[in-house]
């Protein structure tokens, strides 16, 4: 006997604010506050001397992360040599946590730097860590103009923060604001 087709749902209720275009306002730029609060609740999944990584709210994929320098910069070329540094050595700390977390095929790294380059917040460099996945981009992207996010923010959050403690010891993860 042939099976009824069974239709799947993919609920993603903490995106509805993303597609209405709900904004919560907030004095100043969003990435200078962002590590004055609570780690847990900003998702700040680590912080070094010059910058600190945090889970993008609106994520392309599973895993996307940001690493934010806590300078108020447009452009890296006005991050001096150390922070460049520490930006580049925690882009690969992320990038070590993310393979030991999702066993990406691949990653897209990047900044986009200014609005011409699709910057959603050009005041405020910040440097983009994607992980992929050969197929990630399937007909729910094409046709459906629809990402699958598999897992909750939270859940990103707690089990990207328990790897980067493994891999790179407590002393470099967050702490509260």
């Amino acid at each position: 006997m042939e099976q009824p087709h069974r239709m799947d749902h993919l609920w993603t209720p903490w995106r509805m604010a993303y597609i209405r275009g709900d904004k919560h306002p907030v004095d100043g730029c969003i990435f200078c506050q962002k590590p004055l609060g609570d780690d847990d609740t900003e998702q700040i999944v680590a912080r070094s001397e010059h910058v600190y990584v945090t889970l993008n709210r609106y994520p392309y994929n599973n895993g996307h992360v940001m690493v934010v320098p806590y300078a108020h910069i447009q452009s890296q070329e006005e991050l001096p040599v150390e922070a460049l540094t520490d930006l580049m050595v925690t882009v690969n700390r992320t990038l070590a946590a993310l393979r030991k977390l999702y066993n990406p095929q691949a990653f897209n790294l990047g900044a986009n730097i200014g609005a011409a380059a699709g910057a959603g917040i050009a005041d405020h460099y910040h440097f983009h860590i994607v992980p992929r996945w050969q197929g990630d981009a399937n007909f729910m992207t094409t046709v459906g103009d629809t990402r699958v996010i598999p897992d909750t923010l939270d859940a990103t959050y707690h089990e990207l923060k328990t790897i980067w403690q493994q891999l790179h010891g407590p002393e470099s993860a967050s702490h509260d604001g």
